[in-house]
């Protein structure tokens, strides 16, 4: 009997994009995905992998390139072109560190607006008001641990319903 229960997003998304990334080189979604493990902080924010341009087998061969490594296109930020010119021998060797094999040769720098990825506000606190509107909505439970989770959460919904409504 097979099991089934929840599944990473990750596992449900990648047959989707596989065919959008194929397009533009990359073999996988995991170097786009895990680039700001790559490059790191603060220029993850600044740089943006586009796209791998893979040589064809003859010209590989004619240039003399181990199994035809790729050359990775990279958005960069024009503030931050310099910066990330002069750690492009250490981004390839963290990319095929990653990877256990050299397949990036060659990394071109294309400076251009990079699109920030959108950070996600805090949830706001409860206040004492909706503690006490999720208390009087919860009323009793005889255990505790349960009734405090209960309020905690009730709280959080009560709170998020009123900062949507404002």
């Amino acid at each position: 009997m097979k099991k089934t229960g929840a599944k990473p997003l990750a596992e449900l998304v990648e047959p989707f994009l596989q065919p959008i990334m194929a397009a533009q080189g990359f073999a996988s979604v995991d170097l786009v995905t895990g680039w700001p493990e790559i490059i790191g902080a603060p220029l993850d924010a600044h740089t943006q992998p586009v796209k791998l341009e893979w040589p064809r087998r003859q010209r590989a061969n004619e240039a003399g390139l181990e199994g035809g490594a790729a050359t990775l296109v990279l958005r960069v930020e024009s503030a931050f072109a310099l910066d990330v010119q002069h750690l492009v021998p250490v981004l390839i060797e963290r990319i095929n560190a990653r990877y256990g094999w050299r397949c990036i040769d060659k990394i071109v720098l294309k400076q251009g607006p990079v699109e920030h990825k959108r950070r996600a506000k805090p949830p706001a606190r409860p206040t004492d008001e909706t503690i006490h509107a999720a208390e009087l909505r919860v009323g009793a439970v005889a255990d505790s641990g349960l009734r405090e989770a209960l309020v905690r959460w009730g709280a959080g919904v009560l709170t998020a319903e009123q900062s949507k409504k404002t």
